[in-house]
């Protein structure tokens, strides 16, 4: 996919309020060869996916091993709407806490004493510091079931019409 199609979708409307959701769920290749898929918090910064996650994480030598990965934002309603984007992950391991990762965790529903009491357990967990994962996408696709369905079901109406026309 071309640098300008990927911008493309992502400029959509219904990919800008998905790109603003919390979670995305983060698909990789683990070091014993099987997927996993697993949820995890995220800012969009324009032009990167930006998650953040502990030092320790058992991801972070399959990342380093295969930096490949397959991110899914959606939602839970019907028709849902599908942000699919693929890239590879680059790890940033830093000091402290990332300001993503303040900022991808500040749309939850806490009353202002729950933030500080949640920023406080943060700090005082993280001390140690952070790894950022970056993924900056190489492919995009939105679904919304409207405008753009999945490439089988296209295939299937595409059939479909064949057959009503013949």
């Amino acid at each position: 996919m071309r640098p300008n199609e990927i911008t493309e979708v992502l400029n959509r409307p219904i990919s800008k309020e998905l790109l603003a959701r919390d979670l995305t769920r983060l698909a990789y290749v683990a070091k014993d060869g099987t997927p996993r898929n697993v949820p995890i918090a995220f800012t969009w910064n324009g032009s990167e996916i930006v998650m953040c996650t502990t030092k320790n994480a058992p991801k972070l030598p399959a990342l380093r091993g295969n930096p490949a990965v397959a991110l899914t934002i959606d939602t839970e309603v019907h028709p849902p709407k599908i942000l699919l984007i693929r890239g590879r992950a680059e790890l940033d391991a830093v000091d402290g806490i990332p300001d993503e990762y303040l900022q991808m965790n500040g749309t939850y529903e806490m009353t202002p004493e729950q933030r500080v009491h949640w920023e406080s357990e943060v700090r005082s967990l993280y001390h140690e510091g952070m790894v950022r994962i970056v993924v900056t996408p190489t492919w995009a696709k939105l679904i919304d079931f409207e405008t753009t369905l999945p490439s089988a079901v296209e295939e299937l109406v595409r059939r479909r019409a064949e057959r009503q026309r013949g």
